[in-house]
C-alpha cells in the first residue's frame, strides 16, 4: 500500500494555514490571469457594499451580496476547468470545447441570476414594486 502524500497528513491549524495559502494563491492567479475575474472583482467592490444600502433586511442583503459572490465562485470554477483542459492538451477537441462551453454557460447562468436579483431589488426599492 502506498503511503499518502506528506501534504495530506496536515491537521488542525497547520492544515488551515496551508489551505488559506493555497486559496490566496488561487485568488491571485485568477485576478492576474483572468480578465473576467478581475472585472467581477471590481464589480463586487462596489456591489457588495451597495447590497447593505439596497437591502431592507439581512435576507435581502444576503441575496444581493451572495449573488455577486456566486458569480465570482462560478468564474473561479470555470477558470479551473479551463486550466485543466489546457493542461491536458492545447489541441482542438470536441470534449475540450464542450467542457469550456459548459463552464462558460455556468458563468452566464450565475450572471443572469445576479442581474435578476439586483433588477428585482432595484425595482422594489425605486418603483414601489
Amino acid at each position: 500500500m502506498t503511503p499518502p502524500p506528506p501534504f495530506k497528513g496536515r491537521t488542525g491549524l497547520d492544515r488551515i494555514v496551508h489551505a488559506a495559502g493555497h486559496s490566496a494563491d488561487g485568488l491571485r492567479a485568477a485576478y492576474t490571469g483572468e480578465s473576467a475575474f478581475r472585472q467581477e472583482t471590481w464589480l463586487a467592490v462596489f456591489l457588495v457594499p451597495a447590497a447593505f444600502w439596497l437591502g431592507g433586511n439581512w435576507v435581502e442583503v444576503a441575496l444581493l451580496a451572495g449573488s455577486v459572490l456566486l458569480v465570482m465562485i462560478v468564474e473561479l470554477l470555470n477558470s479551473a476547468v479551463e486550466a485543466v483542459v489546457d493542461r491536458v492538451s492545447l489541441e482542438r477537441h470536441e470534449l475540450s470545447k464542450r467542457a469550456k462551453d459548459i463552464g462558460s454557460a455556468a458563468v452566464l447562468m450565475a450572471l443572469v441570476l445576479c442581474g435578476g436579483i439586483w433588477a428585482a431589488a432595484l425595482w422594489h426599492r425605486f418603483a414601489g414594486g
